[in-house]
C-alpha cells in the first residue's frame, strides 16, 4: 500500500461562514464545493498553500459533528506562515480566540494558537532557527530538568 496524500477534513457548523473565515485569515483559496439543494453544504476543498483542507458542515444524521462549543479539541492542524505574530493578530481580529500567544520556542519556531469561530484549533508558527533532532532532544531535556533553553 502507499499512501498518496492525507487531507484534514473539519466538519464544522456554519459552514460557509467558516470558509469566508479561512479565506480571510489564511489566505485559503476555494477549489470547489458541492451544495445539497436545500443550501447545507456538503464538501468544500480549500488550498491553504499547496495543501488541501476540506471542509463539510455537519450531519447528525450521519454521526458527523463539529466540535461543541466550550469543549476541548483532541487535535490541532499547525500552519507553518510567513509571520506567525501578523497571522495569529488576523486571526483574532477575525473572531478566534487568542489560546497562547506567539512566543519563541527550544525548537526553533515562533508560534502560537488559536481556536477559530468553529471550534477548531490552530497552532501558528515561523521558523526563527534551524535546530537538529540531537539539539532538540537537549534542549528539550533541559526545559523538563528547569534549565530553560
Amino acid at each position: 500500500m502507499s499512501i498518496h496524500e492525507a487531507f484534514p477534513y473539519l466538519r464544522v457548523a456554519g459552514a460557509a461562514r467558516a470558509i469566508e473565515f479561512y479565506v480571510r485569515v489564511f489566505d485559503a483559496r476555494e477549489k470547489f464545493r458541492l451544495v445539497e439543494p436545500g443550501g447545507r453544504i456538503g464538501h468544500v476543498e480549500l488550498e491553504f498553500g499547496p495543501h488541501t483542507i476540506m471542509v463539510s458542515e455537519e450531519f447528525p444524521e450521519l454521526g458527523i459533528h463539529a466540535p461543541r462549543p466550550g469543549q476541548p479539541t483532541a487535535m490541532s492542524i499547525h500552519l507553518h506562515v510567513d509571520d506567525a505574530d501578523a497571522t495569529i493578530a488576523r486571526a483574532v481580529e477575525a473572531g478566534a480566540t487568542l489560546l497562547r500567544p506567539p512566543a519563541d520556542h527550544f525548537y526553533g519556531e515562533r508560534s502560537g494558537a488559536i481556536l477559530d469561530p468553529f471550534g477548531h484549533e490552530w497552532t501558528i508558527g515561523h521558523s526563527i532557527e534551524e535546530v537538529d533532532p540531537a539539539e532538540m532532544q537537549r534542549r528539550y531535556d533541559a526545559l523538563f530538568a528547569g534549565e530553560g533553553s
